[in-house]
């Protein structure tokens, strides 16, 4: 199973995203089953893999709940430190997380992270750039060093922007005594940005895991009257959705599985009914010719990024 859970859209009732309709998150109880069902459904549906983070509202604090009701070896959790959730469930906030890469954050989310253990396999600063200079701050990369070395984690970054190469380029060269400090590289990877295929080979030689998020563009995969610019890549992922009897979705999901050997790719379902449709990327494999046709909808990743950073919270 190369499909992980994200759990972004279950921890919180905003998110950037390009919506086709809004949901109903007014309950903050119902909201907090209903998320509970979902990892419950994916563990069903055979997911073993869940990644969440402090920054995602309730995210952690409910899959260490459901983590309680389960004994199974074969499951794995990765989280991340670094961004602090502010918007309190509030759909009207203007800051919903505030980022900060220091040792006081790193320790003080550490703290309840660790009550993940021993699921917890892999340990992430969220959103790594170049701007914080994490990479650089050894107090920081000296301590990710010793809580890898007592847990037995894999010690990971994300990335998100322009820059995602040059990041994972300097966090390459990151050793602290003598060892190669990161093992896992969660990137923002789909058919529109493709950046992550410069440096893929590279990360496989080294034996470095990759992980990629936002396969789906945030919602951009699906047709928008709004995104005019996109009409070929709606025509080519509606052609192929329907010579494969799959969703758009399953279509974008397979494209990442197949285009980066070994990755796990991640569902941001935030409901039984998506995560059911993006499992479809398991009943087919795309062509050489399907594979060409999707890497030929690419757009600049200055073009990506500046669009994302437009995206409302919804």
């Amino acid at each position: 199973m190369r499909l992980g859970l994200g759990t972004a859209a279950l921890g919180r009732p905003q998110y950037i995203n390009v919506r086709q309709k809004n949901s109903d998150t007014s309950n903050l109880e119902t909201f907090r089953k209903h998320s509970f069902s979902v990892l419950e459904e994916a563990y069903h549906l055979g997911i073993r893999y869940f990644d969440t983070a402090p920054g995602y509202g309730l995210a952690e604090e409910l899959l260490l709940e459901w983590l309680q009701t389960k004994d199974d070896k074969t499951i794995e959790v990765a989280t991340k430190w670094g961004y602090t959730y502010t918007a309190n469930f509030d759909i009207n906030a203007t800051v919903h997380e505030v980022k900060e890469h220091s040792l006081s954050k790193l320790n003080e989310q550490w703290n309840f992270s660790k009550q993940l253990l021993p699921y917890l396999k892999i340990y992430q600063i969220h959103s790594a750039t170049i701007e914080t200079g994490v990479l650089e701050n050894r107090v920081v990369l000296e301590q990710l060093a010793f809580l890898k070395k007592k847990y037995h984690l894999k010690i990971g970054l994300t990335t998100t922007g322009t820059n995602q190469i040059s990041v994972i380029k300097k966090a390459l060269d990151v050793s602290v005594d003598g060892e190669q400090l990161f093992d896992l590289f969660q990137v923002t990877y789909n058919f529109l940005e493709q950046s992550l295929q410069e440096i893929s080979a590279e990360l496989i030689l080294q034996n470095k895991s990759i992980v990629i998020k936002e396969a789906m563009a945030n919602g951009r995969i699906f047709r928008n009257e709004k995104y005019p610019l996109y009409a070929k890549m709606y025509s080519v992922l509606e052609n192929l959705s329907e010579k494969y009897n799959v969703g758009v979705d399953a279509i974008s999901l397979k494209y990442c599985e197949q285009t980066i050997a070994n990755s796990i790719v991640l569902s941001g379902a935030s409901n039984s009914k998506q995560l059911k449709e993006n499992l479809k990327m398991n009943s087919f494999s795309l062509t050489n010719e399907d594979i060409k046709n999707l890497n030929s909808v690419k757009t600049s990743p200055e073009l990506y990024w500046s669009e994302r950073k437009q995206l409302q919270w919804n």
